[in-house]
């Protein structure tokens, strides 16, 4: 008996909850019908219409690393960066400031010491999705003072599930011809109030194909032997994204780089001149390193 009086109640609310619901579905349903057939409302065309989107951030450092390169040897750096989208293309800057330049066997500073801006790079692209999967291509110029300025045509592919697997194959075309070839995992996982938890990885392969990347031979003490090309740099990440605002977070982060091959991390001694490794690569060696700070990002 109890039961039933139950179900009877259970009944009697849902009815009630039904009621203003079918009201609205009905108000709905009159709205359409005298909405003029092939006009779209105001409100439609609105939504419809393509916007400028776009972000801002900047991050504060340890040290900078690019494909396992150190090039900011534990000094504090900021990253800014700034970027807008609109109908599938991208225009964005990012930059690197190092609070201390110091010379390492990738990056070369004329007066260490300083400070001061020592990256900038300009990338323009554009994405096309096709159901889950996106292809993006584009342009990357690297404006840089330990280095030569460079330019690097870029193809990717990425795929909307579980792990957001992606392929990117960037192509040098200027001071340091060669390919890279990244492959890259990343999710994220929903914790109270909003926030995630973001995990990640990347590696990375490459190959060089100009004179520059001529390989250390001890036997004549020069860099004359074989292109540099292998298994080149690997990269685990995990941060957290907190929400502020809808427009505003907080990214605190940590990653940690090493090296895929022992042609990667392979070295002979020091130079005495120098002070610094002599490396297999002529760009530079791939060592175990951590970095670790703290992101503020604003969308619009």
């Amino acid at each position: 008996m109890v039961k039933t009086r139950i179900v009877i109640w259970l009944m009697v609310l849902f009815g009630m909850c039904l009621v203003p619901v079918s009201g609205l579905m009905a108000e709905e349903a009159k709205k359409v019908e005298e909405a003029p057939v092939g006009k779209p409302s105001e409100e439609t065309k609105k939504a419809e219409e393509p916007k400028v989107t776009g972000s801002g951030s900047i991050g504060f450092y340890n040290r900078y690393i690019f494909r396992g390169y150190e090039i900011g040897t534990e000094n504090l750096v900021a990253q800014p960066s700034l970027s807008a989208s609109y109908k599938g293309f991208t225009a964005s800057f990012w930059g690197n400031y190092d609070s201390n330049q110091r010379s390492s066997t990738s990056a070369s500073f004329a007066n260490e010491g300083r400070s001061g801006m020592d990256e900038v790079d300009v990338t323009l692209s554009y994405t096309y999705a096709i159901q889950k999967l996106s292809l993006t291509g584009g342009y990357i110029y690297y404006n840089l003072k330990y280095a030569q300025d460079t330019e690097e045509f870029f193809f990717g592919l990425a795929y909307d599930m579980i792990g957001k697997p992606s392929i990117t194959v960037y192509q040098d075309v200027n001071s340091y011809p060669g390919t890279y070839v990244n492959f890259a995992l990343a999710h994220s996982f929903s914790l109270p109030k909003d926030i995630s938890l973001d995990l990640g990885a990347s590696f990375g392969y490459f190959a060089g194909k100009g004179k520059y990347w001529k390989t250390y031979e001890p036997i004549t003490g020069d860099y004359t032997g074989s292109k540099y090309k292998g298994f080149h740099d690997g990269m685990v990440k995990a941060g957290l994204t907190i929400p502020v605002t809808k427009a505003f977070s907080i990214q605190p982060m940590v990653q940690y780089w090493f090296p895929l091959s022992s042609d990667a991390k392979k070295t002979y001694g020091y130079n005495p001149e120098t002070g610094r490794k002599v490396t297999y690569n002529p760009n530079g060696y791939v060592k175990d390193n951590f970095v670790y700070g703290i992101g503020f990002s604003y969308s619009f």
